[in-house]
Formats: C-alpha cells, sequence, structure tokens
C-alpha cells in the first residue's frame, strides 16, 4: 500500500512537471511582446527571431533550429544559473559574460522562465536613459 501510494505521488510529480513546463516558441513570443513597447524584429537573417526594448535586445531565438532562447543576465546570476541548471549554458554567438542560453527541454518550470525573461527585459530598460524609460512607461 506505501508503495502505491509513492508511485502515485511520483505520477502526480511528473504530470505536474509536464503541465508546467510546456513553453513553445509561440507562448515565448507572446510573452515577450506582452512587455511595454517591446518589438519584434529578424535583424540578423530570416531565422533569428530578436526581441528589443528601446532598440536594446532582450531575448532572441532560432525559429528554424531546436528551440533554444539566448536571455541577457547579470554576470554573477548568469554564473549561477549555469551552474544550477543544466540548460543554461554560456551565450551561444554573444557576450558569455552578460547572455544566456537556455534550451527549451521542459527541465525547468515556465514560471522560472518568465522570470528570467522579465530579469533580461528590466536589464535591458534600466539600461536606457531616463527620457526612454519615461517612453517606456517605466519612469514618471
Amino acid at each position: 500500500m506505501e508503495f502505491v501510494r509513492m508511485c502515485e505521488s511520483v505520477i502526480l510529480y511528473l504530470c505536474y512537471q509536464i503541465l508546467t513546463c510546456l513553453m513553445n516558441i509561440e507562448e515565448f513570443r507572446e510573452y515577450c511582446l506582452s512587455k511595454p513597447a517591446a518589438t519584434e524584429c529578424f535583424p540578423f537573417d530570416e531565422n533569428t527571431l530578436v526581441f528589443k526594448a528601446g532598440g536594446k535586445m532582450f531575448a532572441l531565438t532560432d525559429i528554424l533550429d531546436a528551440f533554444t532562447i539566448n536571455l541577457k543576465c547579470d554576470p554573477e546570476i548568469a554564473v549561477e544559473l549555469r551552474e544550477h541548471y543544466d540548460c543554461v549554458t554560456p551565450g551561444y554567438h554573444m557576450s558569455k559574460k552578460h547572455w544566456n542560453t537556455i534550451t527549451m527541454d521542459g527541465s525547468v518550470t515556465d514560471a522560472l522562465l518568465k522570470e528570467w525573461i522579465d530579469l533580461s527585459y528590466s536589464l535591458v530598460v534600466s539600461s536606457l536613459s531616463k527620457s526612454q524609460q519615461v517612453l517606456l512607461g517605466k519612469r514618471q
């Protein structure tokens, strides 16, 4: 009986993981574009989708290859994330100090991915001039 309860717990946990780790490229795009004044473009080629705030990149992904995303990150936090999550590696074709690449393999929850997107967006917005931040609605 104890074994059955343990199996049920494991099954419930796995179902929860599956249901909370399903962000796909469309949901990623929608979430990025939900940020104030976020824009999307293809500045490098027809496959690399870039999201910007105030003209500066905060996220990008390749729309054809395996689903990975690049997000801007505070250098100290970037290293911590790489140490704690196998899906997080130094930014592919980006500054390894300031960017992480996340392989969207379902190993982290959508909520955590959204936190990382929020952090990336906030880092970019905080680097903008005060007048640009006002235009984005981030300052009074």
